[in-house]
C-alpha cells in the first residue's frame, strides 16, 4: 500500500488505513514507538504489561468444558 506524507501544523503525517492498523493490533490511542531501521521507519505498537491485578479485572471467567469433551472413557487399566 502507498501512501502520501501531508503537512499537519508545523509538522508531516501520514494517514494510517483502519485495515492496516487492525493486521497489527494498534487501535485508537495506542501509545506506539517510532524508529529508523535501515532507512526504513518502523512503527510499532508499544504492549503495557499488565500487573495480576489489571489481568485479573480483565478475565472474563473460565471456558466451559462439556462432558463429552471431559469423559472419554477408559482407555487403559483403570478400574472404577
Amino acid at each position: 500500500m502507498e501512501t502520501k506524507i501531508q503537512k499537519w501544523g508545523n509538522s508531516q503525517a501520514v494517514r494510517l488505513p483502519k485495515a492496516i492498523l487492525e493486521l497489527a493490533g494498534i487501535s485508537d490511542d495506542d501509545q506506539v514507538k517510532l524508529k529508523v531501521v535501515d532507512g526504513n521507519i518502523v512503527l510499532s505498537p508499544i504492549r503495557k504489561h499488565l500487573t495480576l491485578k489489571e489481568r485479573i479485572n480483565q478475565f472474563e471467567g473460565a471456558k466451559k468444558i462439556s462432558s463429552t469433551e471431559w469423559d472419554i472413557g477408559m482407555e487403559g487399566d483403570e478400574l472404577l
